[in-house]
């Protein structure tokens, strides 16, 4: 005899109990996501304990993440495909090729599964369109009112030819952004409703292994981060303070579409302390950094990429913006996150 279809509409504490239907929510609503990305005859599509893995040669990564971004849906994406770029953008900008992936899912009671499984859906896309595995996974649901509705975590594991670290800048290195910054940050701000704001702003959400791919593959890049938490000025300072040299960048080639400038005065909040989460930050040898520009705007994600400066020896461990109009200034570390839960 079949077993009937799940017939609930919300989660419900005995989808995390690990009996009937706890199995039902995975088979019938989880699984059947990721049939194409599961492990084989051991890992996830057998329901083990753990994913026997046979990775290629190289340098093996390994990195983990837990997304709580409000709103779950937010113009350009949602926390499934933003757990899944996320983590496979961490791997990317390490010079890892992104192979496998772990899943967690902490859920609320009285959760949507209709929403739960738009999430996964969406989270899968990205997995299939990188060629990445699903790999290992676990669900737990907690009480009702204990949790803000759905918390992802992940991990990924990519291997890499050579090791990319965000500490390998050396004076004369250009610093190259593959897109506008802000426009993650921004966007989820203008959907919030306690702002009321109208805007047409969308999340730059985005797997980048493709752009890092292509500038690994011309050569001559030091050192990459990703500019999320902080945006780009935590990220510039990053790398100013863990290569030990200066950073200046030209304030008028730092890419920022008019929609985030104009919230960002309107907040007051810097557009480039506001995260990205599908754009990277390179640090190239200069003798290859038009070369690498070239390669990244070739590819549709990077037609908006920039050279916005360089790094020094003077100021080590600072970011200086020249402003363009005669001034300078320091670039800070931001103290916090402006835009909380934007991850």
């Amino acid at each position: 005899m079949s077993r009937r279809p799940l017939s609930e509409e919300a989660i419900t504490s005995l989808h995390g109990a690990g009996g009937e239907l706890m199995g039902r929510l995975l088979s019938e609503r989880i699984l059947p996501k990721f049939e194409l990305n599961s492990a084989g005859p051991v890992g996830l599509a057998a329901l083990d304990d753990g994913a026997a893995l046979e990775l290629p040669p190289g340098v093996t990564f390994i990195t983990t993440d837990s997304h709580v971004v409000k709103p779950i849906f937010f113009p350009g994406g949602d926390i499934g495909k933003l757990a899944a770029c996320g983590t496979l953008n961490d791997l990317a900008v390490m010079g890892a090729r992104p192979l496998a992936l772990t899943l967690a899912l902490i859920i609320e009671e009285g959760f949507s599964l209709e929403d739960l499984e738009r999430i996964l859906t969406s989270l899968a896309k990205v997995l299939a369109e990188q060629s990445v595995a699903l790999v290992a996974g676990d669900t737990k649901v907690m009480g009702k009112g204990e949790l803000d509705g759905i918390v992802v975590n992940t991990s990924g594991i990519g291997v890499a030819r050579e090791v990319i670290t965000d500490a390998g800048l050396s004076p004369g290195d250009a610093v190259i952004v593959t897109g506008p910054v802000g426009d993650h940050g921004f966007a989820l701000l203008a959907a919030r409703e306690d702002f009321g704001l109208d805007s047409d702003l969308v999340s730059d959400v985005a797997v980048i292994w493709p752009l890092v791919e292509v500038a690994l593959e011309v050569g001559g890049v030091t050192a990459m981060k990703d500019p999320t938490r902080g945006g780009l000025a935590a990220a510039l300072n990053e790398l100013a303070r863990k290569s030990g040299v200066g950073i200046v960048i030209q304030e008028e080639r730092i890419p920022v579409r008019p929609g985030v400038r104009g919230l960002a005065e309107l907040l007051g909040i810097s557009p480039y302390q506001v995260a990205c989460e599908g754009r990277a930050v390179l640090a190239v040898r200069e003798d290859k950094a038009e070369q690498v520009l070239a390669a990244i705007r070739g590819h549709p994600l990077g037609r908006e990429a920039a050279i916005i400066g360089r790094a020094v020896e003077k100021y080590p461990g600072k970011v200086v913006l020249d402003t363009g109009v005669g001034g300078r200034r320091f670039l800070e570390m931001p103290l916090g996150d402006p835009v909380p839960r934007i991850c």
